[in-house]
Parts: C-alpha cells; sequence; structure tokens
C-alpha cells in the first residue's frame, strides 16, 4: 500500500519586530536560505549603466547597493514570502528607500505570454539605476537579463542570450536548460522564418510545446546515462 505524503505544514512568518522574530528571521536567511554562502560570493554582475544582477542579497548588502550603486529599485524574481530572507530584505529596502519589485519567474518552466510582456512593461515602469536577483543569480536572473538586453536595450539576440550562461553559474544541462530551450525555439524559427522576438512570442510561441520536448530531450539523456551506468 503506497503511503501518503505528508502535507507540508504553512510557514508562519517570523514577527522581526521582536527580538526572537528577528533572529528566527535571520537563521532563515544564513542557514535555511544558504545566506552563509553568499557572504564572499555574491555572483553581482553590472549589465548595463542603468542595470545589475545579483543572488539573494543581504541587509547589510542592500544598503552597500543603495550607497555606492545609487539603486532605486530591486527586482525580486523570487516573489514575495513569509521567510525570513524577504521580510528582511523589504526592511532594509524600505529603510533606504529602494522600490522592491515582486517578478516572480521559475528557473524549471517554460515562461508565459504574459510574463515575457510583464518584463517588458516592468522595465519601461521602474526607477534606476536597478537590481534584479533570485537566490543564486544563475537562473532566473538569467532569463530575466536576456529579457532586459532584448526588450529594454535592443541589442541583438545573439548577444542577450549570452546572459544566460556558465558565466553566471547558468546550467544547461540539468532542468534549468528549459529556459535556453525556450530561447532556442526563437532562434529556429527565426533561422527559417525572420520575425521580432516579441511577435514571435505574441503569435508563435507555444510553450507547452516547447517544454514538452526539452523534457523528452532530457528524459532520453537521463535513460542513456543510466543505461550506460554514468552518475
Amino acid at each position: 500500500m503506497a503511503k501518503r505524503k505528508k502535507k507540508k505544514k504553512p510557514h508562519i512568518a517570523p514577527d522581526i519586530s521582536t527580538v526572537e522574530g528577528r533572529r528566527r528571521a535571520r537563521r532563515e536567511l544564513i542557514w535555511a536560505d544558504h545566506g552563509f554562502l553568499r557572504v564572499r560570493f555574491r555572483n553581482l554582475h553590472q549589465i548595463s549603466d542603468e542595470m545589475w544582477r545579483s543572488n539573494q542579497p543581504s541587509p547589510r548588502q542592500i544598503e552597500e547597493h543603495a550607497r555606492e550603486r545609487g539603486i532605486k529599485t530591486i527586482i525580486n524574481l523570487r516573489g514575495e514570502s513569509t521567510k525570513g530572507y524577504y521580510l528582511l530584505e523589504k526592511e532594509a529596502c524600505e529603510a533606504v528607500g529602494i522600490d522592491l519589485v515582486d517578478f516572480q519567474v521559475f528557473s524549471r518552466d517554460t515562461p508565459t505570454r504574459e510574463k515575457i510582456f510583464g518584463a517588458r512593461d516592468l522595465f519601461d515602469s521602474i526607477r534606476y539605476p536597478a537590481l534584479m536577483h533570485c537566490k543564486s543569480g544563475a537562473d532566473r536572473a538569467g532569463l530575466m537579463s536576456v529579457l532586459y538586453r532584448l526588450l529594454r536595450e535592443k541589442v541583438p539576440f545573439e548577444e542577450a542570450v549570452e546572459q544566460l550562461s556558465f558565466d553566471y553559474l547558468h546550467v544547461k544541462q540539468g532542468k534549468t536548460g528549459v529556459l535556453d530551450a525556450f530561447f532556442d525555439a526563437y532562434r529556429q524559427f527565426n533561422a527559417v522564418t525572420p520575425k521580432p522576438f516579441l511577435d514571435w512570442v505574441a503569435e508563435d510561441y507555444d510553450r507547452e510545446a516547447v517544454k514538452a520536448r526539452f523534457m523528452e530531450s532530457f528524459e532520453s539523456r537521463l535513460n542513456i546515462d543510466k543505461l550506460l551506468r554514468r552518475e
């Protein structure tokens, strides 16, 4: 008889107005969210005169962004959360006058049309200079950095997609390779029928088909590795 999966209990936000709640929030940031790994390695890169990308910043790093780089907006690509890392980030942004914008994207799924056009509108509406971040600064930040260069800076496609590479710790061989599959779908279409990126998204992009082809290829590679006893 199959065991039933236990439902995860909803996370209760720590009350950072109390001493114990603040301690708990810091523990969640440093240990549960692996903030200790980001103390020295920030995966911080400047994309343009007005945009930066990084991994999850700590409150102290947010103060540095405001003081040293004049950051006016931080785009949180992880989405709103009840966890300590988010609560402390929100508090730190408010303290230094930075706009915190929650714009959730995913690293193991193809982006929706609505999210792509939403990114375009976001880049046209925020205060600059700005910084985008996810947890590691590799995949979600990579996706949005490509879109920023395409939609805001209007650079050539092949130049824009350089933002999604191992230079920023993005690994295309894993499930995060679905982001590469998304851009590859446009590359292949455009090679046969040249069309502006957003027109392709609006008229030709089949999100589920792109994802299905990627998963079929990904699972096939896994099966071959198992057959060859690779680890």
